[in-house]
């Protein structure tokens, strides 16, 4: 208008013959005129959307035509909160984060070298983080490394301005720490990384996600069960290991007493060993269960957690709506002058009267540990004002109603809200806005057809939170599952004693039998070295070629010698070869074994299934031949093999003979499954090995 008025002063001056000029230049300074003013128009309404959620277009353009001034989006509270103070702490997470903890986070922050914006907020999955951030530097108008932390870790961060290794840092507190370090641990790992610089940084997250990419590190605390567990195990110890000593010591005692190898040992030995041991246990166990704790959180003053209440009481007493700040706006300007009118009219109605609606996250690490009913009892308490208290999520769409002094039927609110309301529908669900107007305002028209009754209604008190000091302490050692752990230990010692005795008397009665045969069976073990079979193949069968040629005997001693010499290609030096077949080797001893035993007068069919090596067997016996599984199968078997089976079955599978080099699974497989060839028919005698040796060599 000053340009016009200043342009019209000037045109008085103008000759007549000038006056088709000035009123075209008058035109011209009108429509410019007009044009700025319809310029200044839009930005101002363009303006007043970008400070809309940006995922509400539809509430940017009602914003367009609103009389009213727009309120403070999430980004534009968040950028002012960074301008009072370069770390904000929200007050929803006490539990995990609470607010006395930004001078912490500020602390870490001045160790990056460049100018660090913190915000710890709530995980939201209606917003992404790299766009918050985003929004926040553009309305903050500051450069410097912005970081967004949640309730587990660094979430998100971003540089404008300077030069900061973000990305490599939020990988390496990614990837080297466990899921509970913690957000605070997070981002002093994150912190130390961009102190780094660039190259570094680079090269430290290339190593963090090789080296942790499949496989998590270690946690860094237990839980309750894992306390009770070693609980358990510490009361297990304390009995279990000093009965133990006393129950042994007496059993020796008795031995040597009956062998008559009995030593004098003063009486306090054996009880004082155990009881040294038993103060051994208990001093010990509190130093390697040194945990006290659950979690990384830190445990909150009492003004943590009410500060989230008063902030909300505050704006509803303002307000009947209050809307958090921190959060992604769900209600547009329309939606909200609706909410207020229906809310108007309520009040207004019969048997109405107040109705406070709180768009507020409810998460488990808010002062009311993400319980809508104890939120809702403490925002009433502090508002001081009966009415109806809407708790209203804007993280999971769901919305929860508490009457408190209203002649309403809350059994009524309680059983019969519609779940399109409380919850929402699938459409709801897939909203940004989970249709948070269009719910509330369904459920205002629930609560005005809600029956009236003739005294206030109040809801039961909630049970209170759990207390944050205790929260996360894990239970005193020398508590809850130690007192079992104490009848646990008590019972495995006298299992164990008895089980070691069983054992002691078995061992001492097949160590007095006496050996079958000149072979001395009970020598031979299950399992044998390649030398040691190289070594007794050959001195087997050069003595069998020795005592061969001295008696002439062409019999079964001959078939045997002729069979073993096949097997090394009529060489015997061949056995002693590093590259010879283990397999091969225990056929040559067996061949010449039985050779020498036909020599000696003594001739066998069939030498023991279980450890060829044992020598002749005395018969045959179905016997376990697996210790997981109940397999069974028909072999010749020793004596000692005979009295095993008989006695203990389940101590046949430690017998079989296991071939060095034929490992299945980390286990030595049985001799009969490590090969198919002639060592395999030892089950089916001596004749049968023979036959297929001469099989297998072409011979016939």
């Amino acid at each position: 208008m000053r340009a016009v008025a200043a342009n019209g002063a000037h045109a008085g001056h103008i000759p007549a013959r000038s006056s088709g000029r000035t009123r075209l230049l008058r035109l011209l300074l009108a429509l410019g005129a007009l044009t700025a003013l319809f310029a200044t128009a839009t930005a101002t309404a363009t303006a007043r959307a970008a400070d809309a959620t940006p995922t509400r277009a539809a509430d940017a353009t009602r914003s367009l035509a609103a009389d009213a001034p727009t309120p403070a989006t999430q980004a534009a509270y968040l950028a002012d909160r960074l301008r009072e103070n370069p770390v904000y702490v929200t007050d929803q997470l006490p539990r995990e984060l609470p607010v006395s903890t930004a001078p912490d986070f500020a602390r870490l922050a001045k160790r990056t070298g460049v100018p660090t914006y913190v915000l710890v907020l709530p995980s939201q999955s209606s917003f992404d983080g790299r766009q918050l951030l985003g929004a926040v530097h553009d309305r903050l108008g500051r450069d410097g490394l912005y970081v967004l932390v949640d309730e587990g870790e660094v979430a998100e961060a971003a540089a404008y301005g300077v030069r900061a290794p973000a990305d490599a840092a939020s990988t390496v507190s990614l990837y080297e720490l466990p899921y509970d370090a913690g957000p605070l641990l997070s981002f002093e790992r994150f912190v130390d990384v961009i102190a780094l610089g660039g190259e570094k940084a680079t090269a430290r997250a290339e190593e963090a996600r090789a080296k942790h990419g499949s496989d998590e590190p270690a946690e860094m605390y237990i839980g309750p069960s894992d306390r009770n567990n070693q609980s358990l195990l510490t009361g297990t110890l304390l009995t279990g290991v000093p009965l133990l000593i006393m129950l042994s010591a007496g059993y020796v005692r008795r031995r040597r007493r009956l062998s008559g190898a009995e030593r004098r040992v003063p009486r306090w030995v054996v009880p004082g060993t155990a009881a040294l041991t038993a103060a051994a246990i208990a001093l010990t166990a509190p130093v390697v269960f040194d945990e006290t704790r659950s979690s990384a959180a830190p445990i909150p003053s009492p003004a943590d957690l009410s500060a989230r209440v008063e902030r909300v009481a505050a704006g509803l007493k303002q307000d009947p709506v209050y809307a958090d700040p921190e959060s992604p706006r769900v209600l547009d300007a329309r939606q909200q002058d609706r909410l207020h009118e229906r809310i108007r009219d309520f009040r207004r109605s019969d048997g109405g009267g107040p109705v406070y609606v709180s768009l507020v996250p409810q998460t488990p690490e808010s002062e009311s540990a993400g319980d809508a009913d104890l939120f809702a009892a403490a925002v009433h308490a502090e508002v001081g004002v009966d009415g109806v208290y809407v708790v209203a999520d804007p993280a999971d769409g769901t919305i929860d109603v508490y009457n408190h002094g209203l002649r309403l039927d809350s059994n009524h609110l309680f059983l019969d809200l519609p779940d399109s309301v409380a919850y929402g529908d699938s459409k709801a669900e897939e909203a940004d806005d989970h249709l948070m107007g269009e719910r509330l305002d369904a459920l205002m028209t629930f609560l005005d057809e809600t029956p009236r009754t003739d005294r206030p209604g109040f809801e039961s008190a909630p049970a209170p939170a759990p207390r944050a000091a205790e929260e996360n302490a894990l239970p005193a050692l020398f508590a809850t599952d130690f007192w079992p752990g104490l009848f646990v230990g008590a019972f495995l010692a006298l299992l164990l004693s008895g089980i070691a005795a069983g054992l002691t008397w078995l061992v001492g009665r097949l160590l007095r039998r006496s050996p079958a045969s000149h072979e001395s069976p009970t020598q031979a073990p299950a399992t044998v070295s390649a030398s040691d079979l190289r070594r007794t193949a050959h001195t087997e069968l050069t003595s069998l070629t020795r005592e061969f040629n001295d008696q002439g005997e062409h019999g079964r001693a001959w078939d045997c010698l002729d069979a073993a010499l096949l097997l090394v290609d009529g060489d015997p030096g061949r056995t002693r070869e590093r590259s010879a077949d283990p397999a091969t080797l225990v056929t040559v001893i067996v061949l010449a074994r039985a050779g020498r035993a036909a020599l000696a007068g003594h001739p066998t069919e069939q030498c023991c299934g279980v450890n060829p090596l044992h020598g002749p067997a005395v018969g045959r016996r179905h016997v376990r031949v697996s210790g997981e599984r109940n397999n069974r199968r028909m072999l010749p078997v020793c004596e000692p093999c005979r009295d095993t089976a008989i006695g203990c079955p389940g101590g046949i599978p430690d017998r079989l003979l296991k071939l060095p080099g034929a490992e299945s699974g980390g286990s030595r497989l049985p001799y009969y499954e490590a090969t198919d060839g002639p060592l395999s028919a030892v089950p089916d005698g001596i004749t049968r090995v023979i036959d297929k040796v001469r099989e297998t060599a072409g011979v016939h």
